[in-house]
């Protein structure tokens, strides 16, 4: 029988978001459930090769979230920061273009097509998949490449419960994904600052990890448009630009797929973008970050490993040169 973890960060640990936390209210999330996930009552018609629709059996509590390393950490930061500051392109290069714009883009109803290597292939209505999911509240860092961050709680489920709701099948190697593109409400996609759509992928186990979410909402609130809505991907451990907004397709497929940054600018952004204060940016350090709002953006912290979750997913890097593989 399926059930919602209890011992995780959740609003009752997190005061309004413009006050400070009590340090004593952070507590350690148990999410320390498999990468593989469950499989959700979308997979129900063939059942084969899924995990059994069980979270009876989790691995011991591990923290995923926000903790206290840092003074500053023990703000989120308010909902005006969060949906005023941000990038989505397609609105408009300029940090508010996507609050002014955005609202013009329709968002109900929504639909996500997943196809390629998967047993069950189709278009499925998002208020569908909801009735399938755990959503969660989930306090990650967000680190841009641009070295401004932030800290969100957001609400959402983990990526891996829909991919194995339909049936992830053996060839699928990575994870690929598309953002609406719908000229006539973005007016930002009349310039070619990327190749439009706006693509991004990621390789399976990393989207398999519990920390990998789909996010539907900020604050107990719908997602804002200019943040993502109706439903976006959230990688905290990566710089922000991987996690992939307003997403109609997701695709299982066996070779690593093309992603937007990566291929309008291949020397400046990698495949994994993971963040990592050892290698740079060509233009500019990834050792330093600056929080946004809160009377913190002039002051520079030192960014950390993987965002700060580096016990939590180092171990899929093993072996690899992250200064090659960046």
């Amino acid at each position: 029988m399926a059930h919602r973890w209890t011992n995780r960060l959740t609003r009752a640990d997190v005061t309004p978001y413009p006050v400070w936390l009590n340090r004593r209210q952070i507590v350690a999330a148990a999410l320390g459930a498999s990468a593989a996930g469950i499989a959700g009552p979308l997979a129900a018609a063939t059942g084969d090769g899924l995990i059994p629709n069980s979270r009876d059996e989790i691995t011991p509590p591990s923290r995923y979230g926000i903790w206290p390393k840092r003074q500053d950490e023990l703000m989120t930061n308010s909902w005006d920061e969060i949906t005023g500051y941000n990038n989505f392109y397609e609105f408009g290069t300029g940090k508010d273009d996507p609050k002014r714009y955005a609202g013009q883009m329709t968002i109900d109803p929504w639909s996500i097509r997943i196809d390629g290597l998967v047993d069950n292939p189709g278009t499925y209505e998002l208020t569908d998949i909801l009735a399938d999911m755990i959503i969660e509240e989930r306090i990650y860092r967000f680190r841009c490449v641009e070295r401004w961050a932030m800290v969100i709680p957001w609400n959402g489920f983990e990526l891996a419960d829909l991919l194995n709701s339909v049936g992830v099948q053996p060839g699928a190697r990575y994870v690929a994904f598309e953002t609406l593109l719908r000229p006539s409400e973005m007016p930002g996609v009349r310039y070619p600052v990327i190749n439009w759509p706006y693509v991004e992928g990621l390789r399976l186990d990393e989207a398999l990890h519990p920390l990998t979410l789909m996010a539907t909402g900020i604050y107990d609130r719908p997602i804002a448009n200019q943040n993502g809505a109706p439903i976006r991907l959230v990688v905290p451990w990566k710089y922000g630009y991987k996690s992939i907004k307003s997403i109609v397709r997701i695709t299982l497929v066996e070779d690593e797929p093309p992603t937007a940054w990566n291929t309008s600018n291949a020397t400046e952004y990698g495949f994994y973008s993971n963040v990592n204060p050892n290698v740079d940016h060509p233009r500019w350090s990834q050792a330093w970050e600056q929080r946004v709002g809160s009377g913190l953006f002039a002051r520079r912290t030192p960014t950390l490993m993987f965002n700060g979750y580096e016990e939590e997913v180092a171990s899929l890097y093993d072996g690899m040169d992250l200064s090659v593989y960046h």
